[in-house]
């Protein structure tokens, strides 16, 4: 058996050493709906993002069978997750955040006039995110691209036995592929 040094006092070095991510340490710097629209996300209303996760991406196993075996070869990429991607935000007093969603999901299919721009996302309608360090310093900003808004979640509201805690949203996104940038 191999000699595997992994005690307490390793983790505690390595761990002090490399600290630890934290959950809070991400921001959404902007939303870029690709041009088709006169929607504008800006800094304040990324202000109310609760939470998102930093997006996967998976490589395609392909089987080869040769005499009984099976080799596992590499495939293409794919993104798990990218057919429905959340987003969580603070709902904003007057739900105008939430409005810019609900406008953005109307311009790529309004039901009232069987019309849109339901075509694929452009490569410019992007969202542009990054990770940061305990000091707020930029680790890695990430960008999906091909993005369009899927669901605007509802708003939930509880007159006989809400708190005043605040109201939330959920956006979910479409998109085709991320890049680090």
């Amino acid at each position: 058996m191999a000699d595997v040094k992994q005690l307490i006092t390793d983790f505690y070095r390595v761990a002090a050493a490399r600290d630890f991510a934290r959950d809070i340490n991400f921001r959404l710097l902007s939303i870029n709906t690709g041009g088709t629209s006169t929607i504008t996300f800006n800094e304040d209303d990324l202000v109310y993002i609760k939470a998102a996760t930093l997006p996967g991406r998976a490589i395609t196993n392909v089987q080869v069978p040769y005499m009984g075996l099976k080799f596992n070869i590499p495939g293409t990429a794919n993104y798990p997750g990218s057919e429905g991607y959340e987003l969580k935000f603070f709902c904003d007093a007057n739900s105008q955040l939430r409005q810019k969603f609900e406008q953005w999901s109307k311009d790529i299919f309004d039901d009232a006039t069987s019309t849109g721009n339901y075509f694929t996302p452009r490569q410019t309608s992007t969202i542009d995110m990054v990770q940061l360090d305990k000091q707020n310093n930029r680790i890695a900003q990430y960008q999906l691209v091909g993005v369009a808004v899927n669901d605007v979640g509802s708003l939930s509201y509880n007159m006989s036995e809400g708190t005043g805690a605040t109201v939330e949203f959920t956006a979910k996104i479409t998109y085709h592929y991320w890049r680090k940038k």
